[in-house]
């Protein structure tokens, strides 16, 4: 039985068909990049699904667990400004501001005056925030653990460099 697509040659894989197509219908077009990114995308949006659910699943929203994970990271006294945390998060300041207004009316999170500066606001994880958000990413990373659980160390390490190279090469 075979481990598709690692016992098999590329030119076996389903991309391979749609590369030929390509080649076909559109001779002179550069077609490698199929075999790697049509893979990638459908990977990609199986594993955004896959993560959708399970959060569903463990009861807290994408943008909550991004909030609540950005400021737990932070380490003592769990708390930034939302300037930090809009850095941080790598979306917009507005959204932030959204995200925190929802954390707060749900008892995550507390606006407060910042240590850092007189001006700042910091936003710190309340006792329920913290609890959430550490049973949260227990119970995530270990089901994604178990996604990757068929990778040996060495697959995962050239993988995780293989997906930096992409990721640099998209910023």
């Amino acid at each position: 039985m075979s481990n598709y697509p690692l016992d098999d040659p590329p030119s076996t894989w389903p991309v391979a068909d749609i590369a030929a197509a390509w080649r076909r219908e559109l001779p002179g077009a550069e077609t490698d990049s199929i075999a790697v990114i049509t893979p990638l995308w459908r990977t990609a949006k199986a594993l955004a699904d896959d993560r959708r659910r399970t959060l569903a699943q463990l009861g807290i929203d994408p943008s909550t667990l991004d909030l609540l994970s950005v400021i737990r990271r932070a380490g003592p006294p769990y708390e930034l400004t939302t300037r930090e945390i809009t850095e941080r998060a790598l979306v917009t300041a507005g959204a932030i501001s959204q995200r925190i207004a929802r954390a707060e009316e749900a008892g995550l999170v507390e606006r407060a005056p910042s240590t850092a500066s007189r001006r700042a606001v910091a936003v710190c994880l309340t006792e329920a925030g913290h609890r959430l958000i550490e049973e949260t990413v227990r119970q995530l990373l270990a089901h994604e653990s178990r996604v990757v659980a068929d990778l040996s160390e060495a697959e995962r390490t050239v993988l995780a460099t293989c997906l930096a190279k992409i990721a640099a090469a998209l910023a």
